[in-house]
């Protein structure tokens, strides 16, 4: 009851500000700023004196809000119960003046007399929308919602369809807790017209991600899934339900649901090929896949088979070079597709991107560099070729130059994409490239210099990169004659990247056998944490993170030692409650660090939290 009061003193002051604002005449009057003045101070007894006068006066409708509120304020019920019953009389159109009544009433205790009073209001609307929406209004005032949606339903009902209500109810239910209700009226609006899908689905705004509500979420879920099995020939709602999937990012439910679709509406497969590319971009690289393959098994003839062929290699491609769970098998059944899809369309401009990744695939994961040059160097003379994706050959040409230990070749081709393509991102990938072939052959003072002009790149990613490196560099070459432990730490890095890492994991043991004190230790425990990842060893890779955090958390690794660490235990080890507790610990320890927004969207996800 206190909190009905409060909403309609608040509305009061709203109505009163917007008319002393909005009406010059009188806001020039000095008895009525002085009235508003006492109001706003919540001297009542005093504002009351001027509030009566100006009611009393001709016109004096406009002060009736604050002259009740006056009265009910100094508990003078019986005069204000008078006052708005003349009010009603004179206004009977105004149905808001009877929902006072009973308001004054459930105030002064006499909650049947207000309700009847309400009821009452309901009774007397007319087929008249802006009337039923005014009553409405004056309900969810005062948080009345079964009011509010009893007046909705009767305006229905008087309009004879003409104006459903639904989103009106639906977002009365949402306030009053009915997820059920709010989940029917907006699926009822959807049955009647299939053009307010976007109302609809702005209406439901599930929750996912670390404000998810899982109850409401399975409301939704439940009801759709009803309403689809009473009504399966109004496909409107299995589009809600994809929809629903896709915010939900599970895209596999999605799939399914898009696969049935589209079999039974007999469509080519645009709905398909835009599921599986949002897929791929949220890394779920299998519900991508199979989207692109049901595409491809559609034939030939299909519109979007050659783009479904490309798409399927990409999504393929992606799952093998961004994780570290693929097999021996993984990849030769990879480069065989890569093959096979490459013979039937054609090395040509369109497919100069296949040709690149599948130079990759087999120069990083197979070994096969020679292959993987000469691919490139077929794709970087092809005619029509987009420049961008030309000069990005050329520094995959470069890469494979640096892992064969061609140094000047592998520069000169960095040196040709920096020229060409200043000031753009690619040009700062190839500039960094080539510091990082610097730093690999112990030009450290050079190779910082360059590291610290891209420092200031508006490329975030090269940015950090530089940054990075750039810090091992100082923090490891205090003086001139310090660079012995750092050539060899280098050695080890350019050895990972040639993926010979078990060459790299002697190297970097060498280090700290013949340098114990070296300020390298915590940077050799980071790189040994990298390569038993990429061999796929993850209780290993904990380890060499757990030994940092050991005896190094206070350096400037620490707080990538334990975000790593706890995104090893949420992902690869499926240990969720150390994740969960390494991401609080992270929060504390490092309140600064650059990992600190994710950690704490994944610390409150683990946990559970739901929507307030």
């Amino acid at each position: 009851m206190i909190q009905k009061t409060r909403n309609r003193i608040a509305f009061f002051f709203v109505v009163l500000s917007s008319f002393v604002i909005c009406n010059s005449s009188f806001a020039q009057s000095t008895d009525e700023q002085l009235a508003f003045q006492y109001l706003q101070n919540k001297e009542y007894d005093k504002a009351i004196v001027y509030y009566e006068k100006f009611f009393n006066k001709r016109d004096g409708i406009q002060y009736y809000n604050p002259y009740i509120l006056c009265l009910t304020k100094l508990q003078q019920f019986d005069k204000a119960e008078k006052v708005i019953k003349k009010t009603i009389k004179q206004y009977p159109q105004n149905l808001t003046y009877i929902v006072d009544l009973g308001t004054l009433y459930k105030d002064n205790k006499e909650n049947e007399k207000g309700n009847s009073e309400y009821e009452k209001a309901i009774k007397q609307l007319l087929p008249d929308q802006k009337q039923i929406f005014d009553l409405a209004n004056s309900f969810i005032q005062l948080q009345e919602w079964d009011y509010a949606i009893a007046t909705y339903k009767k305006g229905r009902k008087i309009l004879g369809g003409f104006y459903p209500f639904n989103a009106e109810i639906a977002e009365v239910c949402s306030r009053k807790g009915d997820i059920t209700g709010m989940v029917d009226e907006y699926l009822e609006l959807l049955e009647d017209n299939n053009d307010q899908l976007q109302t609809v689905q702005n209406g439901l705004h599930p929750s996912f991600g670390e404000d998810k509500d899982e109850n409401k979420n399975d409301i939704i879920k439940t009801e759709l899934l009803k309403k689809i099995q009473s009504m399966p020939d109004r496909t409107i709602f299995s589009e809600l339900l994809i929809w629903f999937f896709i915010q939900e990012k599970n895209f596999n439910s999605a799939f399914i649901q898009s696969k049935a679709l589209d079999k039974r509406l007999h469509e080519e497969g645009d709905r398909m090929m835009s599921l599986g590319k949002l897929a791929v971009s949220n890394e779920d690289y299998e519900t991508g896949a199979k989207c692109f393959q049901y595409l491809i098994d559609k034939g030939k003839e299909n519109y979007f088979y050659v783009n479904a062929r490309m798409e399927l290699l990409n999504a393929l491609y992606k799952k093998v070079t961004t994780k570290f769970d693929y097999t021996p098998t993984d990849l030769q059944n990879l480069e065989k597709n890569f093959t096979v899809t490459l013979d039937e369309l054609g090395k040509g401009a369109s497919s100069a991107i296949l040709m690149k990744n599948l130079a990759h695939l087999q120069a990083f994961f197979l070994n096969k560099t020679t292959e993987a040059s000469d691919i490139l160097n077929e794709a970087i003379k092809l005619p029509g070729i987009n420049q961008t994706l030309q000069a990005e050959c050329k520094l995959e040409l470069g890469d494979i130059f640096l892992m064969t230990d061609q140094i000047w070749d592998a520069s000169l081709l960095y040196s040709q994409v920096e020229l060409d393509f200043k000031h753009e991102p690619i040009g700062n990938e190839a500039k960094f490239r080539n510091a990082k072939l610097s730093y690999y052959n112990g030009e450290f003072k050079w190779a910082q210099a360059q590291l610290d002009v891209l420092k200031a790149a508006t490329e975030k990613l090269i940015a950090n990169d530089a940054m990075e490196l750039s810090l091992t560099i100082s923090d490891n070459l205090k003086e001139d004659g310090d660079s012995l432990a750092l050539s060899m730490f280098s050695r080890a890095d350019l050895m990972c990247f040639r993926n010979q890492l078990d060459n790299s994991l002697l190297t970097l043991d060498s280090i700290a056998k013949k340098f114990p004190t070296s300020s390298l230790n915590d940077d050799i425990l980071l790189k040994k944490y990298k390569i038993k990842m990429k061999q796929g060893k993850f209780t290993d890779a904990a380890e060499q993170l757990q030994k940092l955090l050991d005896n190094y958390s206070f350096d400037i690794l620490g707080d990538d030692a334990m975000f790593y660490l706890a995104e090893l235990n949420e992902v690869y080890l499926k240990n969720p409650d150390k994740a969960k507790q390494l991401y609080e610990e992270l929060l504390a320890k490092f309140p600064g660090s650059l990992y600190t927004v994710e950690a704490r969207k994944r610390f409150r996800r683990l946990r559970g939290d739901n929507a307030n």
